[in-house]
């Protein structure tokens, strides 16, 4: 016999035969208004984000909904609209010594919107008086300057170029009241990004000649905020994974996502901005400061810096699972050494080393989390552009530093190259391949390198700024050390 779908009328029902202790939403929430808009449908804003949201709205604080934006019709959002925007959390890991195990429903998602299809629809949330928030993850690439990109006809193409059009309707709509104004939180993994972001939209409507009160209220009524996150939320479970998963709750999610229990959204913002994200007070993996530098930096340096100059090269030994390279005894003590010797020495950010330190060995703890199956391959998307903005500040602080090249960074470096050399096209996607299997290479970057591996050669590879924002090929021993390892 056929489970059910997840869905609002099962909810509503409470017809949930599961063998699991399954936490799941009261009716109320379905009534509460929409009040955050979200730029993307991924597993991690949905495994914090929407976490914290879904939390809040549980406890009666909060009391607002979220309305997701898809970027492209591919894949539709025919999962979400089948399931009424709900889905199951589970939350697996050691927590304080503890063994967590738990499952609940999110229930925060009102509806998706494809911004391709329904961008009128989408333009008409900005004259709700509710909608007070923006969130994005639109991945690295997503937050670019992109000239001539058109805000009046139909959907924009760039993420800037939409919120832009957007918030210009808000404006229009209200009257350029301050009270409009939104609190705008990109959780993309660049550095600055709420300022980034900001410095994107005023130049796009510079570019659109668009009226300098709208341009005073872009400046001064919305809060565009640096944010970083940081969750292990692997990418959607394999088909055995989740059918088993499944099978226990008693009911049929194509939604369903796994996460460690480690959690943080740290926001720089006001009293002001605080009072609006009310839905922080529920959780202390919310924080919202003045200052979130040294949070950026611990998470983007040390766990993020060391997933990317790992995944290459363990997936080249054969490995695909971040835990099954953590439980390698040379590879999990190469790992360890890499981010302790190496990587936290040279944070580009003045702290007291202990905490560097420690941060990190709560991270290798995470990696080892027995419950989280985080593919490799997942971490190599948009493989150059993390490259370039994890580990190249802390390649060039080493130097400053050290005066030499970093043993275990140039491993991994010359790691990346490899899995980097494609070996064969087929429908624009590039491919390398590994002991007889090919694999993806999915990175903006893989024509420059499919080229480049024709006859290459590394010291105008390593030379080349417009890629690295440093000559490399001037790092004393760096080319060498690289070099040993190709």
């Amino acid at each position: 016999m056929a489970m059910p779908i997840l869905n609002q009328q099962l909810v509503s029902q409470g017809a949930f035969n599961t063998q699991l202790p399954l936490q799941y939403p009261s009716p109320e929430v379905f009534t509460y208004p929409e009040k955050i808009l979200q730029f993307g449908t991924g597993v991690l804003l949905r495994g914090l984000c929407d976490y914290f949201v879904d939390k809040a709205n549980r406890q009666g604080v909060f009391k607002g909904r979220v309305v997701l934006v898809k970027s492209t019709a591919k894949g539709g959002a025919d999962a979400f609209e089948a399931q009424d925007g709900l889905f199951t959390h589970c939350i697996k890991g050691i927590d304080e010594g503890k063994e967590v195990e738990e499952y609940l429903i999110n229930s925060s998602i009102s509806r998706t919107l494809t911004a391709s299809k329904e961008w009128d629809a989408i333009l008409a949330c900005a004259s709700s008086p509710d909608m007070q928030i923006i969130i994005s993850n639109t991945t690295e690439v997503g937050i670019q300057y992109v000239a001539n990109d058109a805000i009046s006809d139909g959907c924009p193409a760039s993420f800037p170029a939409k919120l832009l059009a957007f918030l210009l309707a808000r404006w229009l709509h209200f009257g350029g009241s301050k009270e409009s104004g939104m609190v705008i939180i990109p959780t993309e993994l660049i550095i600055n990004n709420g300022d980034v972001l900001k410095d994107i939209v005023l130049k796009l409507a510079h570019d659109h000649q668009l009226p300098a009160d709208f341009i005073q209220w872009l400046q001064t009524a919305n809060h565009f905020c640096n944010s970083l996150v940081d969750r292990i939320v692997p990418g959607a479970p394999d088909a055995a994974t989740r059918a088993a998963i499944c099978e226990q709750l008693g009911y049929e999610d194509s939604l369903v996502i796994i996460s460690e229990v480690y959690r943080l959204w740290a926001i720089q913002g006001s009293s002001e901005v605080k009072k609006i994200l009310s839905f922080a007070s529920v959780d202390s993996g919310v924080v919202i400061a003045e200052n979130i530098e040294i949070y950026r930096e611990l998470k983007l340096r040390l766990l993020n810096g060391t997933h990317t100059l790992m995944c290459g090269m363990s997936y080249l030994l054969g490995f695909r699972l971040v835990k099954d390279v953590m439980s390698n005894s040379y590879l999990s003590k190469l790992v360890m050494n890499l981010m302790l010797t190496e990587l936290a020495h040279s944070i580009p950010y003045k702290m007291d080393f202990k905490i560097a330190d420690r941060f990190g060995r709560s991270v290798l703890d995470r990696f080892k989390n027995p419950f989280i199956n985080h593919k490799l391959i997942d971490i190599t998307v948009q493989y150059t552009t993390k490259m370039r903005m994890r580990n190249i500040p802390l390649l060039v602080n080493y130097y400053k530093i050290f005066g030499k090249a970093p043993e275990l960074f140039a491993m991994g470096f010359a790691a990346y190259l490899q899995f980097m050399h494609a070996v064969k096209i087929e429908d624009g996607q590039y491919f390398g391949e590994c002991n007889g299997e090919f694999y993806p290479i999915q990175c903006d970057y893989a024509s420059y390198f499919y080229e480049a591996w024709k006859d290459l050669n590394l010291t105008q590879v390593l030379a080349d700024e417009k890629i690295w924002g440093h000559d490399l090929s001037a790092l004393p021993g760096f080319e060498e050390a690289v070099k040993k390892y190709l």
